[in-house]
């Protein structure tokens, strides 16, 4: 099992490919940006665990990069440290006031990085920030979101769950549990990002449950897509046998393949608190939950 995502945004080839094969060889996944833009599109579709941030890169400085990263609701939680040539007390100053969480002056020594980011991940999820299967935030962050809302008009929240998850589990074991709900936090951050805003808000409340935050004009689009995709997609974690006969048999019964329900609030519905807002939510994936399936021909 992993031990983190970590986004390098780096673009020294030299650094970048020994900074990947070192972390890869600790069992972390780490993906590269060798620009500040790059690095800003790969956050929006599938958030890292932590940031590894250059400060001069080509196409603008990794200041700017972590200052917008942090007034976006989708990656402000992510841990960042910043790597950079500079040592000058005021550069290591402006980047902590905008928000990173650590930095480190290059040439660096290799164990001391390896360190400080298992640190900030553990910090992170110690604190209930982000969940360590997906790395989307949870927990407090939610609540956040949540309660931001109450200030807000136009807005709806998705509450989102994967049926049939546990006969799943059950038959495949946890690693394969936990390789959907990853790939369901990535179909989720996907969908939002081609059929959503940048300001959309996507949390994992724990288990196999999932929040989204998005505008209440678009809702309805964006839920029905990731039906859609979900259906399509999640077959690929079965055996053939399975897809075949529409389920998984346990006993004397076939417990379907897994779908998405998903329940759907909006701001046209007047709530005085947060709790109200996740009940409402709950209630309508209730009674929205799908048909089962039919079995694949």
């Amino acid at each position: 099992m992993s031990k983190g995502r970590i986004l390098l945004v780096e673009d020294d080839q030299d650094i970048a490919t020994m900074l990947r094969i070192y972390f890869t060889g600790q069992g972390y996944d780490i993906e590269i940006a060798r620009r500040g833009g790059d690095a800003l599109q790969r956050t929006q579709k599938q958030v890292p665990q932590i940031i590894l941030l250059d400060i001069n890169l080509p196409d603008t400085d990794g200041y700017t990069v972590c200052k917008t990263l942090r007034s976006n609701s989708r990656t402000r939680h992510i841990p960042i440290i910043f790597l950079t040539e500079k040592d000058e007390r005021s550069d290591r100053i402006a980047g902590l006031e905008l928000g990173a969480d650590d930095y480190i002056t290059k040439p660096f020594d290799i164990d001391e990085l390896r360190l400080r980011v298992a640190n900030a991940i553990r910090a992170a999820e110690r604190m209930g920030l982000t969940d360590p299967r997906s790395g989307l935030p949870s927990g407090r962050l939610i609540e956040d979101a949540l309660r931001e809302l109450l200030r807000k008009e136009n807005w709806a929240v998705v509450d989102i769950r994967i049926n049939a998850f546990e006969p799943f589990k059950d038959k495949y074991g946890f690693v394969a549990g936990d390789e959907v709900l990853r790939f369901a936090a990535m179909m989720i951050s996907d969908t939002v990002d081609k059929q959503g805003s940048p300001d959309d808000f996507i949390g994992h409340a724990g288990g196999d449950n999932f929040v989204l935050i998005t505008a209440g004009a678009n809702v309805h689009k964006v839920v029905g897509v990731l039906r859609k995709r979900f259906d399509e997609e999640v077959q690929a974690f079965y055996a053939y046998t399975d897809r075949e006969q529409g389920g998984i048999k346990l006993d004397d019964r076939l417990a379907p393949l897994m779908t998405l329900a998903c329940g759907v609030v909006t701001s046209e519905r007047k709530f005085s608190d947060i709790r109200e807002i996740t009940e409402a939510a709950t209630e309508a994936r209730r009674q929205a939950q799908p048909p089962q399936r039919k079995p694949s021909v």
